[in-house]
Formats: structure tokens, C-alpha cells, sequence
């Protein structure tokens, strides 16, 4: 939601601030008075493309600055900011801190839908149906959806080890001839996993066993031989003891000395044993010598690294043995393929099966809200189609489009193709109204969605949207005062002639006599008295008085 927006050198913006109800927001104003700056605003706000011709003119550069409360942020909020010079160059901040636009778009964007006249991509873009409807059934969509990527991604992989061993088994002679020299030559060395790690670490102490056990036992030597480091302690401690009978604190330096005492014998046996395990034995140097240089070989020749040569080995394994095993590796990965594609035929009827019994329902319910919004007996209709194995996706088997049918008896069609665009805007509306909570979006920002609507269909777009608004913060721009009443709050946008003559455009919060008179204004175009008692009538309806 958003809680504040700023903006600073936008289009015909000098310096503007809103700050939006959590319900609905509804900015008015003639046209031209730049309402079109506000949206871009709100565009950059949520990671949109810059353009340096949305700097005012004159200016060094545009700033919009944002609070939002997101449903992954804390009871602070996010707050954004952005910069746009002149020159084009661009910087974005998030609590502060630099990030990329494409950080800005996934953190906020997700958040905010932009559902201008113009702006329909969405919903006219057919690949968003599906995940509009999965949206819609909610858990068990998404459950069968899950159930069916995993079988796919087992299937695709079956696909992959099958083309994988079929070209093992397409192997030229020469290229067999090279995978049995290479598994000959690694097979005489016959490395295993880890092993060089464990020579590197154990040929030092081999090489040099006589220094460490010399080491070892002149060590043990003086602290356990005579007159060594234990007798001096033993000796040390006992006459402190002695001396603690005349002061005490003698005793606890005796104690510290017996403690250190034991760890030095500790240490002296562990010498002992150390030493007796030692063995210089040059018989085991030389076979550990022969083995790193072997190696050392397989790895020059097939690594860098000892993981790769047991791969190549392997490689090289597989190559020979599809060569010679009359073809029964790839039955197996053919069979194994059968197998992955069964459960995956399973799965997609599966997640088939949700979508269509749940596609009805939500296509009855957008038409009924479509008829609210007085669309007559046009309706919405949900076609789904299996599409060929090879064009299955993550998105699912089948294709989903929404159909949009103009009345009764005519033809459905791909509502990109048969819909205008104040018909788009009215079955976004209704199908938002439908999503709900099921939507993601918290803020949905209207432009215009109330084009060629009058009469009764502006009173019941108005109504529409404050139930909308019920579940989501909405902001329209709107043209009609059927709306405008239906608002939490009211921005007027208006147009003066700023400093150098640049026109600029200003946002003021109105309400009272002042609201009054703006819808006076969308009413009729002039602020009389009667139009005015008309807008009283309305507000006050509307419980805005």
C-alpha cells in the first residue's frame, strides 16, 4: 500500500505531494491539467523505465520519493527513492541504501497494478490467464501445479539420458577406440575417490618418520626423563605444600603446578605412543612416491582436478559398454522415459482437471460483476486446450485464454481482438472486484477506466469500485463525479502558470465547500448553485458530505 508518494520535477509536477487512503483515492481536474504526471510518478515508484524527458523542463533532474507498507516489510514500511537527471542517468534507493531498478521492480512493483486505458497488457497478454485462474482457485491449483513441474522436470530429464545414451551408442570407431585407451590407461592406475588428498597428507610424515620420531622422543625425554620437567614440578609442588602450612595462599599455586603437572604427563605419554607408532620405513615411501606420480599423471592428462579424471573414466566406461551391450542401455533410459511421461500424463490431467472445473465459476462470476458495470449481456468465458506434448510449459499442458462474448448470441473471441478499450477496462475491473484477496497486488491505480461511461453505468462503476476498494488501496483518475463522491479522499489536480512561464502542475487535498464545487464542475462544467446543491445531494449520499 502506498502510504506517501512525493514528487519533485516530474512532467509538469514542480513540487506535489499525496498520500492515499488505504480504500479508495480518486484524483479529478480538467484535462491537460497533468494528471499523466502523477501515474509516472507512481510508474518510476515501482521500477518502470525512466526517461529523461519526465524531467520538468528546466530542471536538473526528477525525485520521487515513496512510503509503502508491504506485507514482507516491517511496521515502517519501505521507502523508496528515486532520481532521474536530465542526461538520463538514474539512481535508486531502498531504506536508504543503493539498488538496481530491477530490485526496486521485484521488491515493489509486484505490489502496485497500473490499469490505465493503455496499460492492459496483462490482461490482453493470453500467457497471464492461466496464473490469473490459478490465483483464483487458490491451493488446489497450486498444489497440481507443483505435483506437475516436478514430473515434467523428471520427464525432461528422462528425455535428456536417453539423447545422452543414444549418442554413446552412435559412437564412431575412432572415438571407441579413444574411450577404451583412456579406460584402459585409468583403470591400470585405478584411482579411487579422495585417495591423492590422503597420500598428500600422509607422505610428509612417511619421508620424514625420523626427524618426527627423534622429535617426538627428546621431547618425551625431558619432560618424563630424570631430573626432567615432571620431577621439577613434582618437586615444586611438594614444597609449596609443605610452606601452605604456614600460608594458604601457597597451597593454591600448589594446586595450579599439580593441575599443570598432570597435563605434562598427559603429554609425555601421548609422545610415548606418538613415537612407537612412527615408522620409517623406506619400502612405504618409495610405493607412496610411485602412486602420487601416478596420479599426478591421470590428472595432467585427463583433470585438472582428480573429480574429473573419475568422471572421464566413466564417460569412457559408458561409451564402451553401450558399444557392447547389444543396445540394452537404452532400452532401459527408453523405458525409464515411458515411465516419467505416464506420471506426467497423470499429472497434467490432474492440473487439468482443477482448472476446468474451477474456469466456469470464475467466468460466471466476472460476468456478473461485467453486468453490474452495466455491460449488458456481454460475458466473459474461460476456454482451456491441451496443447501438443512438445509446447508443454511450467505454466501447465494446456492453453487458457480468456474469451470475451459483446452479447448474446455473437461469437466469443480473444478479448484482445473483439474489446475496446473502455470494455477492457470495465472486465479488468470486475475481474479484480472477483480476485479479491486472491490478487497479489495490494494497490491498483485506475487511469481513465471510467472512458465513454455515463448514466446508470457511472453509478454503478462507482459502486464497483468502493468494493473494490474493500480489498485493496485503489486510486483512479476519473472524470466522473459518480466516482468522485464515492471517494476516502479527493485530489484535485490543477494547472497554473509556474515560474518562466513553464506551466505547473499542483495536487491539493480538498473536502468541504471546496469538493463541492469540483464535483459541481464534473457535473455540469460550472460551479452554480444548482449544481452545487446537486453535488451536496451526492456527497451526502455518500455519506461525504
Amino acid at each position: 500500500m502506498i502510504a506517501e508518494l512525493h514528487a519533485r520535477d516530474v512532467a509538469l509536477i514542480h513540487d506535489a505531494t499525496i498520500e492515499p487512503s488505504a480504500g479508495l483515492t480518486v484524483l479529478t481536474g480538467e484535462t491537460g491539467a497533468g494528471k499523466t504526471a502523477l501515474l509516472s510518478s507512481i510508474k518510476l515508484l515501482v521500477g518502470e523505465r525512466a526517461d529523461a524527458g519526465q524531467v520538468r523542463e528546466g530542471a536538473p533532474g526528477l525525485e520521487v520519493e515513496g512510503r509503502l507498507f508491504l506485507r514482507d516489510a516491517d511496521e515502517d514500511g519501505v521507502v523508496v527513492r528515486r532520481r532521474v537527471s536530465a542526461d538520463g542517468r538514474g539512481r535508486v534507493e531502498l531504506d536508504g541504501r543503493m539498488a538496481s531498478v530491477r530490485e526496486l521492480a521485484t521488491r515493489v512493483g509486484a505490489s502496485v497494478d497500473l490499469c490505465g486505458q493503455h496499460e492492459h497488457q496483462r490482461l490482453l497478454a493470453v500467457q497471464t490467464h492461466v496464473e490469473l485462474l490459478d490465483s483464483w482457485i487458490g491451493a488446489p491449483a497450486a498444489d497440481a501445479l507443483a505435483g506437475y513441474r516436478d514430473a515434467l522436470s523428471a520427464a525432461d530429464e528422462a528425455a535428456r539420458e536417453l539423447e545422452r545414451v543414444r549418442e554413446l551408442g552412435r559412437a564412431t570407431g575412432e572415438r571407441l577406440d579413444e574411450a577404451a585407451f583412456v579406460l584402459r590407461r585409468i583403470d591400470e592406475v585405478d584411482p579411487r575417490e579422495g585417495e591423492l588428498e590422503e597420500i598428500e597428507a600422509q607422505l610428509p610424515r612417511v619421508e620424514h618418520g625420523e626427524a618426527l620420531m627423534a622429535a617426538a622422543a627428546g621431547a618425551r625425554e625431558l619432560l618424563s626423563g630424570d631430573a626432567g620437567a615432571c620431577d621439577a614440578l613434582a618437586d615444586a609442588v611438594r614444597a609449596l605444600e609443605e610452606a601452605s602450612r604456614f600460608d594458604e595462599s601457597l597451597g593454591r599455586w600448589a594446586k595450579a603446578l599439580e593441575s599443570a603437572l598432570i597435563d605434562v604427563e598427559d603429554v609425555s605419554g601421548e609422545l610415548r605412543d606418538y613415537a612407537d607408532e612412527v615408522d620409517f620405513d623406506p619400502e612405504e615411501l618409495e610405493r607412496l612416491q610411485a602412486r602420487l606420480a601416478a596420479l599426478e599423471g591421470l590428472r595432467r592428462a585427463y583433470g585438472p582436478r582428480m573429480d574429473d579424471v573419475l568422471a572421464r573414466r566413466e564417460e569412457a566406461r559408458e561409451v564402451v559398454a553401450a558399444a557392447g551391450d547389444g543396445g540394452e542401455l537404452e532400452r532401459r533410459a527408453e523405458r525409464e522415459l515411458r515411465r516419467r511421461e505416464a506420471e506426467l500424463a497423470e499429472a497434467a490431467d490432474a492440473l487439468d482437471a482443477v482448472r476446468a472445473e474451477a474456469a466456469p465459476r470464475l467466468a460466471a462470476a466476472v460476468t456478473e460483476q461485467m453486468a453490474s458495470l452495466e455491460m449488458g449481456s456481454a460475458s466473459l468465458e474461460v476456454e482451456q486446450g491441451r496443447l501438443p506434448r512438445a509446447e508443454w510449459g511450467r505454466r501447465g499442458p494446456s492453453r487458457v485464454e480468456f474469451l470475451y462474448r459483446p452479447g448474446a448470441g455473437l461469437t466469443a473471441r480473444p478479448l484482445r481482438r473483439i474489446a475496446s478499450g473502455g470494455e477492457v477496462s470495465r472486465v479488468m475491473l470486475a475481474l479484480k472486484v472477483v480476485l479479491g484477496e486472491a490478487d497479489d497486488c495490494e494497490t491498483l491505480v485506475f487511469d481513465e477506466v471510467d472512458a465513454g461511461v455515463g448514466g446508470a453505468t457511472a453509478v454503478a462503476l462507482a459502486g464497483v469500485l468502493a468494493r473494490l476498494a474493500q480489498t485493496h488501496q485503489v486510486i483512479v483518475v476519473t472524470h466522473l463525479a459518480q466516482v468522485a463522491v464515492a471517494a476516502e479522499k479527493h485530489y484535485l489536480v490543477r494547472k497554473s502558470a509556474g515560474e518562466g512561464g513553464v506551466p505547473e502542475t499542483s495536487l491539493v487535498e480538498i473536502s468541504g465547500e471546496d469538493r463541492v464545487a469540483e464535483v459541481a464542475r464534473m457535473l455540469s462544467g460550472d460551479t452554480g448553485e444548482a449544481s452545487r446543491d446537486l453535488a451536496r445531494e451526492m456527497l451526502a449520499s455518500r455519506g461525504r458530505a
